[in-house]
């Protein structure tokens, strides 16, 4: 079995990418569906966070309340530490069960895991985590079009992208990258070609 790292920086078109992927028999882990699955109410990260951070993270029903609680870690340094200290653990949980259940169904697949930080974390790190990393790519005029497309203000989308770290220095820690500046037909070509290279591996 292959593991690869999908990676890029917002409004890159990675989704898009994912799904081909997943069009061509690949498996897809989702790390952001992750994140979201482990904090569900009842669940121990959730109830851990509501332990140290109160009442007050969360909503009504009981669910997170993302925006306040990112508010709480934002300029707090030893409370994003703690946070991430309840979150992590259970995303790797549970993307290691979702591995060895991939594992069982086909010991031979390649399984994508859409992973938007995974550089973030040290190339030496994340190439720990996957044994290959796809960075997809696209030029900054056209990740702003996207972004603001998708709702975005023009200076929250410039924000969001100064915020991460540039693709341009993601692509030097590549064993692929997918240039996703093109139409969907020339990028699903690139991405079938790294699939039947990956397959031959």
């Amino acid at each position: 079995m292959i593991i690869v790292g999908l990676t890029g920086t917002i409004g890159t078109g990675k989704s898009t990418v994912a799904k081909m992927f997943a069009d061509m028999g690949a498996f897809i882990i989702d790390s952001d569906q992750i994140a979201h699955q482990v904090v569900e109410p009842g669940k121990p990260a959730w109830q851990a966070i509501k332990d140290y951070f109160g009442q007050d993270v969360l909503n009504e029903d009981q669910t997170l309340n993302r925006k306040r609680l990112a508010n709480e870690v934002f300029n707090d340094p030893n409370k994003l530490q703690q946070l991430n200290s309840i979150v992590h653990p259970e995303i790797f949980k549970e993307d290691l069960r979702q591995v060895e259940e991939k594992r069982l169904i086909d010991p031979g697949g390649i399984v994508i895991k859409d992973i938007p930080l995974l550089l973030e974390v040290g190339p030496e790190v994340a190439r720990k985590l996957v044994d290959i990393i796809i960075v997809v790519y696209c030029s900054p005029e056209i990740q702003l079009r996207r972004l603001i497309a998708r709702g975005m203000s023009e200076e929250d989308a410039g924000n969001r992208i100064k915020n991460q770290i540039p693709v341009k220095e993601k692509m030097q820690f590549a064993d692929f990258v997918i240039n996703n500046d093109g139409s969907l037909e020339e990028t699903r070509q690139q991405v079938q070609s790294i699939y039947s290279q990956l397959k031959r591996k």
